[in-house]
């Protein structure tokens, strides 16, 4: 049921998949600096949740779309939002936040980050485009993806990959 490149050019904007929150096996997150580094301290805790999870064998697939999701929330989302010291009531500024949640038989990462543009994807045949095309990746590697704005006063948004799992067994 797959898709073909060019109908994914303008992700449909969707909530999160179709999963009970509450029948969540396992949840993991990680708060990510504003930098670089962040990319490889996401696979670090990627790699090390999977295997706790023992779902280790779906660790290149997961950690290229963390990679690719995590690179694009620091290369589109950061440089709008100034970095900013904890406020007075001690609260901190938004950042880019890595979510891994785990079903039965599905895993989903979802990276949350301060902006709200909606994530695009490039012309796939624009080769000359340095960025976009990390979301054909993204579309390649994982079953299904999507978006969505934060709800309530948070500003920001949530772009999330969810990835099948064989049943134990």
């Amino acid at each position: 049921m797959g898709t073909n490149g060019s109908t994914m050019l303008e992700p449909l904007r969707q909530g999160l998949p179709p999963l009970d929150p509450t029948a969540v096996s396992n949840a993991a997150s990680c708060a990510l600096p504003a930098r670089y580094e962040a990319v490889r301290e996401a696979r670090q805790f990627t790699r090390r949740t999977l295997d706790q999870w023992e779902v280790g064998h779906r660790f290149d697939d997961v950690c290229l779309v963390v990679s690719e999701l995590v690179t694009n929330a620091l290369r589109h989302a950061l440089p709008a939002v100034p970095p900013r010291p904890p406020a007075q009531d001690g609260h901190q500024p938004p950042q880019v936040r890595l979510h891994l949640m785990r079903w039965t038989e599905r895993l989903v990462c979802a990276v949350r980050d301060p902006s709200n543009d909606s994530p695009v994807a490039r012309e796939a045949d624009d080769f000359s485009a340095e960025s976009g095309r990390g979301l054909f990746l993204v579309d390649s590697f994982c079953d299904s993806w999507g978006w969505h704005p934060l709800a309530g006063t948070l500003s920001g948004k949530v772009v999330w990959a969810m990835f099948r799992l064989q049943p134990a067994g």
